[in-house]
């Protein structure tokens, strides 16, 4: 994916951007594959693979729930690693408040760089683990969204970022063709932490690769005991 077709592909799906905003994405990327040299980022470093697979498939999220365009919302994005799918966001749509927990200190580290560099606001970076930092108060049931990518099966990613999202927002889930088993085996564990799937939507980016987008409502308060303690969710996954 070119940076036109990129730029073609959101203009599409009623996502424009302004010179500077496609600026960003590409000092983004500059960071992206100069830092990767260092520190293990990413395996994808193409161009035109880090617009399709990362920048592009950050936004589809936006395309179904259409809120995050618009809106002052916050959203927290757990694992986020080299910044996906929040920082695409968040350059996209700017009035979004974005906080991103990563336990890798020099992630945390150039994902400051990102947001130094694109001079952007309204962003927090937590260096942590989910299972610590939401049992906090500051973060616990504070946030209209949580997402993560790419971090963990469902049943598993439930317990990591369902304790951070408020009652009445959402729990944003982005996934590949797997993702319909990984809803059904993880139903018992939305509905433990207070969750309810509302919608799944099931697409193609433009290279023909299936995702899906699954829309999980807060219903009730997380029980105090989630998140477990580091490492326990992984080991021991509610079901």
């Amino acid at each position: 994916m070119t940076n036109e077709d990129f730029i073609e592909a959101l203009s599409s799906a009623g996502i424009t951007l302004t010179t500077q905003q496609v600026r960003q994405f590409e000092r983004y990327y500059e960071l992206l594959v100069a830092t990767n040299e260092l520190v293990n980022l990413t395996a994808i470093t193409e161009k035109k693979d880090v617009y399709l697979k990362h920048f592009y498939d950050s936004l589809t999220v936006a395309m179904y729930e259409q809120k995050l365009k618009s809106s002052e919302s916050t959203l927290i994005d757990i694992g986020t690693g080299a910044g996906f799918p929040s920082l695409p966001l968040k350059i996209a749509f700017p009035d979004l408040k974005i906080t991103m927990v990563d336990a890798l200190k020099k992630r945390v580290n150039f994902l400051q760089e990102v947001v130094d560099t694109l001079d952007l606001t309204g962003v927090e970076i937590v260096h942590g683990r989910a299972e610590d930092i939401g049992q906090n108060p500051k973060y616990r049931e504070n946030f209209d969204y949580a997402t993560a990518r790419a971090v963990a099966r469902t049943s598993v990613l439930a317990e990591y970022t369902l304790p951070f999202v408020k009652i009445g927002g959402r729990f944003l889930v982005m996934k590949g063709s797997a993702a319909h088993q990984e809803l059904l085996d993880g139903q018992k564990a939305l509905a433990m932490l207070g969750g309810q799937i509302n919608e799944e939507f099931v697409f193609t980016l433009p290279n023909g690769d299936q995702r899906y987008i699954q829309i999980v409502d807060k219903k009730t308060k997380t029980p105090k005991k989630y998140p477990r303690q580091a490492g326990t969710p992984s080991k021991k996954p509610i079901s």
